[in-house]
């Protein structure tokens, strides 16, 4: 007589991260993920599924790719805008949605040659108005336009820089004077000849006049740690900028990549700026828990047993961010990162 075939042994429950759905069999390696992923409120999620990515073009790829979820997909295609990657509730929100989600282009301010350093320079009176008076506004966006060194002029030195502030008025726009000599003035791009930077102002004296905005007139070195007096600096690959200007800027106060190539600086400062504060508008709940310290400052406060015993979610809400967030508060509902 053949034995009862035995009974199915049952499943291990799996442990679900509730940002990212990824499962691991034990606990710890959930725990462990938690720690390196840093998931919060301010990361880019997906608007159907709620998924966390790290990127925005992480949440297109997962809407809108070959692997995406079909749902996802689905639900995106009838009410998802292709803009800001929201999803409305109905087919006519779309529509109003995106009349205003598309950005309009800024009026071209124009190249003007002079051999007057005054005219090649322009600082707005009621920006330092406000500096004077303590009330800097809290960002400014940063565009500069290169030209060639070196030998095969592939050195990469600024030529001319413009700083907007969060209504669009110019803080400062100049040509700067290289410190080494111009082999490629790259006309088909800049626009610029050696008639621009004939009388342009030298690069210390513009590097002076920049980290005056962006301390919002505080010497560097008063400077509190948090940055707090400081202005968030948005830009068009932005690092790249302060490399070239030779100049350094605090990471947590930079926000940048939201678009690559080369264009008019002072356009681009405004369409920098106008798609920031898109960006910033986003809605996020705040995750500061005023009075539970040990909450907000993350993984490191709690012991391994302790951290066992939580569930997924509690995980999610002590995980910190390490995601440059668009909301300017960076005294409680955002944590700066490195």
């Amino acid at each position: 007589m053949a034995s009862d075939p035995d009974p199915p042994k049952p499943k291990t429950p799996r442990h679900k991260c509730p940002a990212c759905y990824k499962q691991f069999n034990r606990k710890l390696h959930l725990i462990e993920h938690m720690k390196i992923s840093y998931h919060s409120v301010h990361q880019p999620r997906c608007w159907v599924c709620q998924k966390h990515c790290k990127s925005f073009e992480s949440v297109r790829e997962h809407i809108i790719s070959p692997l995406s979820k079909t749902n996802c997909l689905k639900i995106f295609v009838e009410q998802g805008c292709n803009l800001c990657l929201k999803v409305l509730d109905s087919p006519s929100a779309l529509k109003e949605h995106k009349q205003m989600c598309c950005l309009v282009a800024p009026v071209p301010l124009g190249t003007k040659i002079t051999p007057c350093i005054e005219s090649n320079f322009t600082m707005s009176g009621s920006i330092m108005d406000e500096m004077h008076n303590g009330k800097a506004q809290k960002a400014v966006a940063m565009d500069c336009e290169m030209v060639g060194g070196g030998s095969d002029g592939s050195i990469d030195l600024c030529a001319r820089v413009c700083l907007v502030d969060e209504a669009e008025n110019i803080i400062l726009h100049t040509y700067v004077q290289p410190q080494i000599p111009v082999t490629n003035y790259r006309y088909e791009v800049t626009g610029l000849t050696e008639d621009h930077l004939r009388d342009a102002i030298p690069l210390n004296e513009v590097q002076d006049k920049i980290k005056k905005i962006l301390y919002n007139g505080e010497s560097v070195g008063r400077m509190p740690p948090d940055g707090v007096k400081a202005r968030l600096l948005v830009g068009h690959d932005i690092q790249h900028d302060l490399n070239c200007l030779r100049m350094k800027y605090p990471g947590f106060l930079l926000r940048y990549n939201i678009q690559s190539g080369v264009h008019d600086p002072y356009e681009d400062c405004i369409s920098v700026m106008r798609l920031y504060k898109r960006m910033r508008g986003q809605d996020h709940r705040q995750v500061f828990r005023l009075g539970d310290e040990k909450a907000n400052s993350g993984f490191d406060s709690f012991r391994s047993m302790e951290l066992e015993k939580k569930a997924p979610d509690e995980l999610y809400e002590i995980s910190t961010s390490d995601y440059k967030c668009w909301c300017l508060d960076l005294t409680k509902d955002c944590n700066p990162g490195s």
